[in-house]
């Protein structure tokens, strides 16, 4: 389900200081905690595990450092160097190489040049990895794809960058992106946005996702599919099976702990699945995000928290 009104009231949540604190507290103290359905773990030790049993399932994965919207460049240059110690977890480990990361994490609220070097720093250190750029809010977007194209640019083309089904300039950004050869991930949306930016039913979302998942399928450079949604999902394999395109050639990618059956089910059949497994302790607001897009994970959590407490 994708109702806008479901986004707000779960945005709203997410800002609360309180339920923040009770979260911190409850929501991921044991294995069992209800916010483990969704989040890999508060340590790198504890993503690491998880992408080691993924990836012993066939299935691909990229590991993200939750956090966002820094206020400070201290707290923007303690999150690149938390990054930098994780590549090196990372490399380490023996586990694939690939990174998810958020722009306003390394301080595009604060200074875009910081961010710009914060970057760099990390694309520096993480030789022989793809690191993909996840995108926020629309108010983030022009900046974004700004930053992006100027270190792609430079040299730097081991980087992806994200875009989202349900903003109306999407398809433009996309050209853009395909112009310069870069890797997209193509999501539906899951911030809350004006009416003049967005598609607010769901109908419209799943229609634009669908004339994007065309183009990306046969102009684009290695897509990945990143939704759960099981008709978008075989839309995108009749598609690629109608225009002759090997399962090799794009990857389908979804949430960790969401539709596991999905994921080894196209596993068998022949397709890449990659999971997108998030961790670290500023976890709250990506959870609050998970469930404004499908609010029947409520039930869930609310268990779980009477469970815990």
């Amino acid at each position: 389900m994708l109702d806008s009104a479901s986004k707000t009231f779960f945005h709203l949540l997410a800002g609360s200081r309180v339920l923040s604190h009770v979260a911190a507290r409850y929501g991921m103290r044991k294995p069992t905690s209800f916010a483990r359905r969704f989040i890999a773990g508060r340590t790198a030790e504890e993503a690491i595990a998880a992408a080691r049993t993924i990836e012993a399932t066939g299935c691909l994965q990229t590991l993200d450092y939750l956090g966002e919207s820094v206020a400070s460049l201290a707290e923007a240059d303690a999150a690149t160097r938390d990054y930098l110690t994780v590549i090196d977890q990372i490399i380490g480990s023996g586990i694939g190489r690939n990174l998810s990361l958020k722009l306003t994490q390394l301080g595009l609220d604060v200074d875009r040049a910081s961010t710009v070097d914060n970057l760099r720093k990390i694309l520096a250190r993480a030789d022989g990895f793809f690191v993909r750029v996840d995108m926020e809010s629309s108010r983030y977007t022009d900046v974004t794809l700004d930053i992006f194209e100027l270190l792609w640019e430079q040299g730097y083309h081991q980087i992806g960058i994200v875009l989202q089904a349900d903003l109306y300039r999407t398809e433009q950004d996309l050209r853009r992106v395909m112009r310069l050869g870069a890797r997209v991930r193509l999501v539906k949306g899951a911030y809350k946005e004006p009416r003049s930016m967005a598609y607010k039913h769901k109908a419209d979302v799943d229609a634009a996702y669908a004339r994007l998942i065309k183009v990306l399928l046969t102009e684009g450079n290695y897509p990945a599919i990143a939704t759960h949604d099981p008709v978008l999902i075989d839309q995108t394999r009749r598609m690629a099976h109608e225009q002759g395109i090997a399962a090799d050639r794009f990857e389908f990618q979804m949430l960790y702990g969401i539709r596991r059956d999905l994921q080894a089910g196209l596993v068998q059949d022949g397709y890449r699945v990659r999971v997108y497994v998030p961790f670290g302790r500023q976890w709250f607001p990506y959870f609050m995000r998970r469930l404004g897009e499908r609010p029947a994970n409520v039930g869930f959590v609310i268990r779980g928290i009477l469970g815990e407490r």
